[in-house]
């Protein structure tokens, strides 16, 4: 099997030149092991059942000696034996050298399961499902980094990626493994197997509290159903004590349980100093990792959606903020999102680490591309006006104002608002 490259590479490929060790978090079955398997030189599966047993032992008593191996050396799943971490920090002190070691998890690990937070000694790097550019989905004719180092740039592209393609590729998502099965239906089971796993053994084996698959396929369907809205945590518990009842505390533990195994990923709002903050939408925005775990949550099929493109949107706008994340990150890219009481918006924020950002709103159709570009320019607006009644303001221009779409051609507006599919963009 021919390894699809990882927009993540080379970011790890930094991370070993420079840092002892390296901590690769992310889902199950996004491709951690194998991406960290293309530079590891020696490995350590703790979850081999035939070793499980005698590995957490020796963890136990000696965790050093795990450790040996020649290095990059590869310790997957290591959050099975926590001690690992600060052996792996006291031995990154005492060799010395960047390089070391890799790690990878599938769920966070407590903050009281381990001495040292690991600052200066290892490196955190986030994984997720595969975009469609590293799924050969998107032809990547258009450069995320390249429209912020050159705003002016040529976009002049197009794509073959239509709505039909786009709705199969968000029910299927980005799972690596499913990209090599032969039939269709075979494709879009493994979204369906990833979301069994979580509700009937993840969510109980993550923390060892045995906790309700039924409460948590609930949890999972009124999220779903609530996908790319502001829905409120109320409404969600409400949602789920329709069918059965459920605390707020115990509500509580089980999003949390959700959000250390990588399945939850909500975004935070961007609260700008350019209107009061009593008029600032501050709630978070409900999405998954993956928009194929919303659609196995809802029980859906591609052939419900092609007769649905208004729910079909909100999926579709999850499965843009799971690329934009990807594609931003070699330049310490996040996501937040714009709405206030007066209907200015824009789907999302887009900060790299430099200052610069993007104004983006995500549109399916193009029928929507006018009054999103309309909201764009008046958002941008409003921060200039902001910036001149405050010669102190700190909050610069956007770089970019874009509407993310699923149309076939990139283009240009006149106001100078880029209009890109989403079958086009790369990192």
């Amino acid at each position: 099997m021919n390894y699809l490259k990882r927009i993540i590479d080379d970011e790890l490929q930094l991370r070993l030149d420079s840092i002892g060790a390296t901590l690769i978090v992310g889902p199950k079955w996004c491709g951690k092991t194998t991406t960290a398997k293309q530079k590891a030189k020696s490995i350590l599966h703790l979850n081999d059942p035939d070793m499980r047993d005698a590995y957490l032992a020796t963890a136990d008593v000696k965790p050093s000696n795990l450790l040996e191996g020649e290095t990059p050396r590869l310790i997957d799943e290591w959050q099975e034996a926590p001690k690992l971490w600060d052996a792996i920090r006291v031995s990154v002190d005492r060799i010395g050298k960047p390089g070391l070691y890799i790690l990878t998890g599938s769920t966070s690990v407590k903050k009281d399961n381990i001495i040292h937070t690991g600052t200066g000694r290892i490196s955190r790097l986030k994984m997720y499902p595969m975009s469609l550019f590293e799924s050969g989905e998107s032809n990547g004719s258009i450069s995320l980094s390249k429209l912020f180092a050159d705003p002016n740039c040529d976009i002049g592209a197009s794509t073959n990626l239509g709505i039909n393609e786009l709705i199969f590729s968000a029910c299927r998502g980005g799972w690596p493994s499913s990209l090599n099965l032969i039939s269709s239906k075979s494709q879009l089971f493994v979204a369906k197997d990833y979301l069994n796993n979580i509700c009937d053994n993840d969510i109980s084996t993550v923390d060892n509290i045995l906790r309700s698959p039924s409460k948590t396929r609930l949890l999972l369907y009124s999220y779903a159903r609530n996908i790319s809205t502001l829905a409120t945590n109320n409404s969600i518990l409400k949602d789920i004590n329709a069918n059965e009842e459920m605390g707020i505390t115990s509500f509580y533990e089980y999003l949390d349980a959700l959000k250390r195994l990588f399945v939850i990923e909500d975004i935070n709002a961007w609260n700008p100093n350019i209107r009061s903050k009593a008029s600032i939408r501050s709630s978070n925005k409900r999405e998954f990792i993956d928009p194929s775990i919303a659609v196995a949550a809802l029980g859906l099929s591609p052939e419900y959606f092609q007769t649905d493109l208004k729910t079909f949107g909100f999926i579709f706008e999850c499965l843009c903020m799971r690329d934009l994340k990807i594609y931003s990150n070699s330049q310490g890219g996040t996501i937040s999102y714009y709405r206030d009481r007066y209907g200015l918006e824009a789907d999302a924020v887009l900060h790299l680490n430099d200052g610069r950002y993007a104004l983006i709103e995500i549109k399916l159709g193009s029928k929507e591309i006018e009054e999103s570009a309309k909201h764009l320019i008046e958002l941008k607006n409003l921060i200039t006006q902001n910036n001149l009644l405050n010669p102190r303001a700190t909050i610069p221009e956007p770089t970019l104002l874009i509407v993310l779409t699923g149309g076939p051609v990139a283009y240009r507006r006149k106001d100078g608002v880029l209009v890109i599919p989403i079958g086009c963009l790369r990192d």
